[in-house]
C-alpha cells in the first residue's frame, strides 16, 4: 500500500465526434507513442465500417461490443500458508472497461486484415456477435474464476 496521497483523477475530455466520454478513453488505449490523430482515424474508421456492415448506429454497436467483452469477475493470485490460489474476485466498472479495451485491442492487432481499421473493425464486429478472441478471453477468465470458486473464501 502506498504512503503517498492518492492519485488526483483528471478530467477526461468527450471525443470530438461523437461526444462520447467512453469512445475517448477507447481512443486514448488505441494511441500509440502519443499519436492521438492517428488513433482517431483508426477508431473512427472502423466505426464507420462497422455502421456500414450493421445498418445500426455505430456508437451503438460500440458500446454493445465492449459490453460483450467487459468481465464480471477474474481471479487474483493470493499466497496464503505457502501456496498461491487463485482466489476469483468482482471487477468493477472501471477496471472492467479497461480490461475489456485491452482485449479488445491486442486481438484486433493479431487478426490478419491488412489495415488497423479493419482488423479494429473485425474484433469489434465480432465481439458484438458474441465470437472472435477477445470474447473468448472473457468466457476463459469466468470459467477459471468459475473452476477455482472453492477458493472464493481466501478473498480479501
Amino acid at each position: 500500500m502506498s504512503r503517498r496521497r492518492k492519485a488526483i483523477e483528471r478530467d477526461i475530455y468527450p471525443d470530438p465526434k461523437y461526444k462520447s466520454i467512453v469512445l475517448s478513453k477507447f481512443i486514448n488505449t488505441v494511441m500509440k507513442e502519443g499519436k492521438k490523430s492517428i488513433a482517431e482515424k483508426i477508431v473512427y474508421g472502423a466505426l464507420d465500417i462497422l455502421e456500414e456492415k450493421t445498418g445500426e448506429p455505430a456508437l451503438e454497436v460500440f458500446n454493445t461490443s465492449v459490453d460483450n467483452v467487459r468481465p464480471l469477475i477474474k481471479v487474483v493470485s493470493r499466497r496464503i500458508g505457502g501456496s498461491n490460489y487463485q482466489v476469483p474476485t468482482e471487477v468493477n466498472k472501471k477496471n472492467a472497461q479497461a480490461l475489456a479495451y485491452r482485449w479488445i485491442i491486442t486481438f484486433a492487432r493479431k487478426r490478419t486484415e491488412k489495415t488497423m481499421i479493419e482488423r479494429l473493425a473485425g474484433e469489434l464486429l465480432a465481439a458484438y456477435k458474441k465470437e472472435g478472441a477477445s470474447v473468448k478471453r472473457r468466457e476463459d477468465v469466468h470459467k477459471m474464476a468459475e473452476s477455482n470458486k472453492a477458493f472464493a473464501h481466501f478473498r480479501v
